[in-house]
């Protein structure tokens, strides 16, 4: 069993640990949930447990697809052990369905489809609110290398085929997503998580919205929405 150390960084909705392997992290997920550049912030009962699950899930799922991650193993109910990476500071998101900030910026209207799928990259930084950026921004000003650039966009997509027909199949739109990356022993690997709180996903009847737009929009039932999400898709919670 792994021992749990120092914390060595928290952020708006986790908290990373070192273990007594250098090699390895501890992933805490915990109840804290934010929106707008943490602006907003609640505590919602369960989120941690739920998120930690789903997230553990869904690695699973892509690494049996040949997507290599950085999950290890569950910890806990609230925490897992996965691989000490140097993040790089650019997330990749992916739009199957126009919505947010993509139907503000260019007036598409909501729940266009998008065909092919948008491909974008933001700088994660909260006090600038992760501005849009391109591969320049990304070589000028040495956020990542260029070989490092496309293996990024490679494995998006790749995550793309296999979470799309993963939630069609459980009768969910996978409407956008945002994945980071980091380098374990030289190679790019799938970093931080995925749950309802990074993607948008939407019921593919009623168009019912299943993830932290809930939060965001004060439509109640956050958790609720992350639970029956979970459930659709097998997740043991």
């Amino acid at each position: 069993m792994m021992e749990k150390r120092q914390e060595l960084f928290t952020g708006k909705a986790k908290s990373i640990y070192a273990t007594d392997n250098d090699d390895y992290v501890i992933m805490s997920f915990r109840d804290d949930t934010s929106a707008f550049d943490g602006e907003k912030i609640e505590q919602l009962s369960r989120k941690g447990e739920v998120n930690n699950k789903f997230n553990a899930f869904i690695m699973e799922q892509l690494a049996n697809a040949g997507i290599p991650t950085h999950f290890k193993a569950l910890f806990n109910n609230t925490e897992s052990v996965v691989k000490n990476m140097q993040m790089m500071p650019v997330e990749c998101v992916v739009r199957n369905v126009a919505a947010g900030s993509l139907c503000r910026r260019l007036g598409v209207e909501d729940g266009t489809e998008l065909t092919p799928p948008i491909f974008e990259f933001f700088l994660k930084n909260d006090e600038l609110h992760d501005p849009m950026i391109n591969e320049y921004h990304i070589e000028t000003f040495g956020w990542a290398k260029e070989e490092d650039v496309n293996k990024m966009k490679e494995l998006t997509f790749k995550v793309n085929v296999v979470l799309t027909k993963l939630f069609a199949d459980a009768g969910m739109i996978l409407v956008d997503y945002k994945l980071e990356f980091g380098l374990f022993k030289g190679e790019v690997i799938l970093g931080d998580e995925f749950s309802p709180d990074g993607c948008r996903l939407w019921d593919a009847e009623t168009r019912k919205k299943l993830d932290k737009d809930r939060f965001r929009q004060g439509l109640g039932g956050v958790i609720e929405a992350y639970e029956e999400v979970a459930r659709r898709i097998g997740v043991s919670l």
